[in-house]
């Protein structure tokens, strides 16, 4: 199997588990690219992952941004068609159904099941990059105080990611 194939199968994958959106299937994601296909080093896959979020436009950019690392183009365009294909093509199937039954009891109940499940995705992916960032005392330190301005404080999260950058270009991390 060629490496594109084997890219746009892999996110193909993922694509319909990203529920609540994209950040829930970061932990299946970076297991997958870093430990069961070794694509790349969990250190890179962080980095790219905070490239797509500083980047403007939609949070999954990073499968793009692993694809051109992975294969260049062709692996960018497949990571990219892999997420979003099968997704889109379950939300357009889907949306008429939950449109056509909106007053049913059991769409409430669905839909109210959902969030804790959409929570605790989140939350899982939170974790993988927390675990991949905090590499000594003074980065897993950072990473805490930075987790808890950001849930106890209005201030953008840019803010907290520049300082951090400032931190590691003056080698504090």
């Amino acid at each position: 199997m060629t490496l594109v194939l084997a890219l746009f199968l892999t996110f193909a994958a993922l694509s319909p588990l990203a529920f609540g959106g994209g950040n829930t299937i970061l932990p299946e994601m970076q297991r997958q690219v870093v430990s069961v296909h070794h694509w790349l080093a969990s250190r890179d896959f962080i980095a790219l992952y905070a490239l797509a979020q500083a980047a403007p436009g939609p949070n999954m950019l990073v499968a793009t941004l692993i694809g051109w690392r992975v294969a260049g183009l062709g692996g960018a365009l497949a990571a990219t068609i892999g997420l979003c294909l099968p997704s889109s093509l379950l939300t357009f199937t889907i949306a008429g159904l939950w449109w056509r039954f909106r007053e049913a009891r059991w769409r409430h109940w669905i839909q109210a099941a959902l969030v804790p499940v959409t929570v605790g995705l989140v939350g899982a992916g939170a974790a993988v990059i927390a675990a991949g960032t905090a590499r000594g005392p003074l980065a897993a330190l950072i990473t805490a105080l930075v987790t808890v301005a950001t849930l106890m404080t209005r201030f953008n999260p840019l803010w907290f990611l520049a300082l951090s950058a400032l931190a590691g270009v003056l080698g504090l991390v």
